[in-house]
């Protein structure tokens, strides 16, 4: 099992912002926990322009970031 931490700082912007962006973050792991290489701590920290993405863009930059790192599943 995995373990997710999320980190988004006040320069995303206000806390309805960065709730969103936690909440979008939270559910794309959770969306793709099962692809993902058990064992493992993950840390995201969210830039200043994760309030301006897509639900989709975030996803994707997700997903690209965990298989640069060797974390998704042959």
């Amino acid at each position: 099992m995995n373990r997710l931490g999320l980190t988004v700082g006040t320069k995303v912007g206000k806390a309805f912002l960065r709730n969103r962006v936690r909440r979008r973050l939270r559910e794309i792991y959770r969306l793709h926990e099962e692809e993902l290489r058990r064992g493992w701590d993950l840390v995201v920290v969210a830039r200043s322009r994760a309030g301006e993405e897509t639900y989709q863009e975030l996803e994707a930059q997700f997903l690209r970031a965990a298989a640069k790192l060797g974390l998704v599943k042959a």
